[in-house]
């Protein structure tokens, strides 16, 4: 077998089956190896949607999937969501195809520094050095992607390694990765803290938010008095009826400063302590009061479940029940399109076990508090700030979880930078419902002008963040990517495309005129 053959066949032997690709003429070799029936293949026609897919696989999966990009340029315009993805603890493992070492010496046009590149955002990079190397290095490059948390491996793989001999295709076993166990003098500490009586707030991220460690939080919660809380952004939260309630700190400095002012201790998990997502004029970067005290209790790499376990355990409330979120009976909304009505309108038509998408952005602020009682869905949000995460992190999520349904809420400057995601979203009959929020503006920026204190946008600076000339046709563009598409102007037809749209197979997209 080549090289090419030998890297597939060990990425399926190690457990990675997907492949995000947009290959070039250098990876003519690993295209054809990815006729291995093992290894699912799934043409995106941009590279930072190969990168937010990835993304989008690993947070619901929890498994590493592999993108396939070309050369240099390639890496680069996958970079985006890379960040993306480093920021939200995924896992992934990025194939970038390289000159043949006989062709670079030319310094043909595509020539970069691949390494350079990829470092700063890459937990581990390595170029293949002979074709007979190829398994060790992806076994490596699957080992790393795999650690807990999820690391960003990037292998590099010059064409003449590719189509040339491999021998036999022989890689260490795969390895299992598991998170390390807390420190019991941690865990103690914080116990003392919690029964002190004073104000705690506990702030959970990674794997805290869902499942075992979820409920956890929860009986802290009941038995001590404490508060449970996430960043403004997280990576994955289970949330919904029958679940515990995870607060949000509030995004703008102003809201985050007062919510926290309450709080004499801050327990972090898998997470640091709240900070300004930017630096303002006369605003703190570090959101918690004066006086206020930060205790780690789960670092990044160990095991949220068992630290809040024993946690639990050192109070004796392991008898104690969570209070649980209760099903809102809400009607659907009716009347004028707001960011109220429109997250009533989600909160009705969400499917049990949806995954939500968002980036809204301005629109969908008040998204996550009115749809605490939605039927239990999972919400993503974009942990690294990189604009265009959302479509392809929902197209990476719908090929995890086939069964569910998925809804992704963006903005439509947002939608702008990977719209090429409905084409592959077609292509492979995904069930997604793309929700464009068009209000033909970056309105996000028009807030942040006002609280940079650079005061009221002049007529120049307005032309640099309205984007309504020309305004962009949304069911134009679904349909010439294959997207049944809709537009709605009220909350009564934006509930009801919704609701049509968990019935229908495939993907749809909702254009909400604003």
């Amino acid at each position: 077998m080549n090289g090419a053959e030998s890297l597939v066949q060990t990425l399926t032997d190690q457990g990675v089956d997907i492949c995000f690709a947009n290959p070039g003429t250098s990876e003519m070799h690993f295209l054809k190896a990815l006729e291995n029936p093992r290894m699912r293949s799934v043409l995106c026609l941009f590279e930072g949607v190969c990168t937010g897919a990835a993304d989008g696989y690993y947070r619901m999966k929890q498994s590493p999937a592999s993108t396939l990009l070309h050369l240099g340029p390639g890496l680069a315009n996958g970079l985006a969501n890379i960040h993306n993805a480093k920021r939200a603890s995924s896992g992934m493992v990025n194939i970038v195809g390289e000159h043949s070492a006989a062709h670079l010496k030319y310094d043909p046009p595509l020539t970069s520094d691949i390494e350079g590149l990829a470092r700063p955002l890459s937990h581990w990079v390595r170029r293949v050095e002979s074709p007979r190397a190829v398994a060790w290095d992806v076994a490596a490059a699957v080992s790393k992607a795999s650690e807990k948390p999820g690391q960003i491996a990037t292998l590099i793989l010059p064409g003449d390694t590719s189509w040339q001999d491999a021998g036999e295709s022989i890689a260490p076993p795969r390895m299992v990765m598991e998170a390390k166990l807390p420190d019991a003098a941690s865990v103690e500490h914080i116990a003392r803290v919690l029964r002190s009586g004073e104000p705690a707030l506990i702030v959970l991220a990674g794997s805290a938010t869902r499942g075992r460690a979820l409920e956890l939080a929860g009986k802290l919660k009941a038995a001590t008095g404490c508060r449970i809380a996430t960043q403004f952004f997280s990576a994955r939260i289970e949330r919904g009826a029958g679940r515990v309630t995870l607060e949000r700190i509030p995004y703008a400095v102003g809201l985050a400063v007062e919510y926290l002012r309450a709080f004499k201790h801050i327990i972090t998990v898998e997470t640091t302590e709240p900070i300004a997502f930017f630096s303002y004029p006369d605003k703190p970067s570090l959101l918690k009061a004066p006086g206020t005290s930060v205790h780690a209790l789960v670092e990044s790499g160990e095991d949220s479940a068992a630290a809040l376990e024993m946690l639990v355990e050192a109070l004796g409330a392991g008898n104690t029940h969570a209070a649980l979120q209760p099903r809102s009976d809400a009607p659907p909304p009716t009347g004028a399109l707001t960011p109220a009505t429109i997250a009533q309108a989600l909160a009705a038509a969400l499917p049990e076990n949806a995954i939500l998408v968002d980036e809204s952005l301005t629109t969908g602020r008040e998204t996550m508090g009115l749809t605490v009682g939605a039927a239990p869905h999972d919400l993503i949000n974009n942990m690294g700030g990189s604009i265009g995460y959302g479509t392809p992190v929902a197209t990476g999520a719908a090929l995890a979880c086939p069964e569910r349904r998925v809804f992704c809420m963006v903005g439509d400057g947002s939608a702008m930078y990977t719209i090429q995601s409905l084409w592959t979203q077609a292509r492979e009959s995904l069930n997604i419902t793309t929700i464009i929020f068009a209000n033909n503006s970056y309105a996000i920026l028009k807030a942040e002008y006002a609280n940079m204190g650079a005061g009221a946008p002049g007529a120049r600076a307005l032309a640099m963040i309205d984007i309504d000339r020309p305004r962009i046709d949304w069911l134009a563009m679904a349909k010439s990517m294959g997207v049944p598409a809709v537009a709605v102007e009220s909350a009564e037809a934006f509930h009801r495309a919704m609701a049509d749209s968990v019935n229908e197979a495939g993907p749809c997209l909702i254009e909400v005129r604003l």
